[in-house]
């Protein structure tokens, strides 16, 4: 680094830790980065949603090719605070070890990403082809922010995309699962739980659903990213022991893969409401969220460039392997050929969600430096290609 000195480096993303962007408030981050990168010279835009949740997109360099670089602003709940040893929006630091909420998850990539672009623009690099940041609201609910930009066209033009989580320590990933969230409710009639039989109790054709469901697609065969996983997540129904719930709700999530589709799995849990519902339940299906599995190459340009440049910084050969949970990628990489230059690669020590959320301290500048190196080379191999 030349521009930022480490302690520079760690004032980024104690800025960032700072933001209590918990489901929301990402427009703070975004009015911050916006203004850091005003002050090095680079032209960003933030891009307003609702509720006061915005992206934002920088750019520096210009023309093809295009790198997409990725990261997103929103965090999960800190959880009880009681078990926190420290105050999970301030960044502490003890023996070398960086502790707060996002610190994995993922304002720690964020901020490198954000970083290593402006050292380059210091520097005058790229020299050709653009690396574009597109930071992103409501990864962690939902991915409004990542489909806001796909749906804008900003991954349009782009000749690679790099999401900036970690998927393993210092490993990597071109293969993500789908998540498909999905609410069922189930309505009935309320009655005395002495007469039962002049009602209708909402939660049993539910839980019996849920239970034939869930045992229906443990017999799906394995996939190449292991196998399709149907958790119920939250089960609610009924207010008072002695009376049937004329209403119970589940939320359901299934972690898709590509042999067997987010379209799949919608068909077969229809056919399970239509044949309950034959029977005299009132089911109906609602989608909260549905993001198919993404799966490129393992031998991609970006991976088999992460895996050269890796290899330093890990002190061992970099690990590619599914990621074992979703990104954003699940709209930016959309309907991408199987050779897209794609990869999940980011700092982090795999306590994301997790009380004490951690990340050893020479990671983060780790990969400030790594990917200044990965940016430049990327383009310069696309480039080539084009020539």
């Amino acid at each position: 680094m030349k521009v930022f000195n480490k302690s520079d480096a760690l004032a980024v993303l104690s800025k960032l830790i700072g933001f209590k962007t918990v489901n929301g408030n990402e427009l703070q981050v975004a009015e911050y980065l916006q203004e850091l990168f005003s002050q090095h010279g680079i032209d960003s835009k933030i891009i307003r949603l609702k509720n006061g949740r915005a992206n934002l997109v920088a750019e520096i360099g210009k023309n093809a090719p295009v790198l997409a670089v990725s990261g997103h602003m929103d965090v999960v709940s800190p959880g009880d605070l009681k078990l926190w040893q420290s105050d999970p929006f301030t960044l502490t630091e003890k023996n070398e070890i960086l502790y707060g909420r996002g610190v994995t998850d993922m304002k720690a990539g964020l901020a490198a990403m954000v970083i290593a672009m402006i050292e380059l623009h210091a520097q005058n690099l790229p020299k050709a082809g653009t690396i574009r940041l597109l930071a992103t609201m409501g990864e962690e609910v939902g991915e409004a922010g990542s489909a806001a930009f796909y749906e804008s066209g900003y991954m349009r033009d782009a000749d690679g995309l790099l999401v900036g989580e970690p998927s393993s320590i210092y490993g990597t990933a071109s293969r993500q699962k789908g998540s498909y969230d999905l609410k069922l409710i189930s309505k009935g009639k309320s009655v005395h739980s002495s007469t039962p039989e002049r009602g209708y109790n909402a939660l049993v054709p539910l839980i019996q659903l849920l239970t034939e469901a869930n045992a229906n697609f443990e017999k799906i065969p394995d996939g190449a990213m292991g196998p399709l996983r149907f958790n119920v997540d939250v089960l609610n129904g009924g207010d008072q022991v002695n009376s049937l719930p004329d209403h119970a709700e589940a939320q359901v999530n299934i972690r898709t893969i590509p042999e067997y589709t987010n379209e799949q799995v919608t068909d077969a849990i229809n056919q399970l409401i239509q044949k309950y519902n034959a029977a005299g339940a009132q089911i109906s299906l609602e989608t909260i969220m549905n993001e198919p599995p993404i799966s490129t190459n393992e031998n991609n340009a970006m991976v088999t460039l992460i895996q050269k440049i890796g290899k330093s910084y890990a002190n061992q050969d970099v690990v590619v392997q599914p990621s074992p949970g979703i990104t954003d990628a699940s709209n930016l990489a959309k309907n991408q050929p199987k050779s897209f230059p794609f990869a999940i690669y980011g700092p982090g020590d795999m306590s994301q969600h997790q009380v004490n959320e951690s990340l050893p301290k020479q990671m983060y500048f780790d990969f400030i430096d790594l990917y200044q190196e990965l940016f430049i080379k990327f383009l310069n191999e696309q480039l080539n290609k084009m020539d």
